[in-house]
């Protein structure tokens, strides 16, 4: 079974803080966008299973709350321009 996609998904939270996570957990950006709006829409927590959060190099199951997400982009890049939040 091949790998999943490294992605960086950047929450924007309703205090403007901005929280990032890599992640291993999706094939691909579509996946990822999907499920997190999926994960909105039900007003659930997303659980990731393969996630680095920060610096960090150990990979780790993160569970988010999105209560307070405004807003979130994916990419498989760490840079400003990529993507657009959804």
């Amino acid at each position: 079974m091949p790998e999943n996609a490294a992605l960086i998904i950047r929450f924007h939270l309703m205090s403007g803080e901005d929280v990032s996570v890599m992640s291993g957990d999706f094939d691909g950006e579509p996946e990822a966008v999907a499920a997190i709006a999926r994960a909105m829409d039900e007003q659930r927590s997303l659980v990731l299973m393969r996630a680095r959060y920060g610096r960090e190099t150990d990979v780790n199951g993160v569970v988010i709350n999105l209560a307070n997400v405004v807003s979130a982009r994916v990419s498989k890049t760490a840079s400003a321009e990529a993507g657009q939040y959804l």
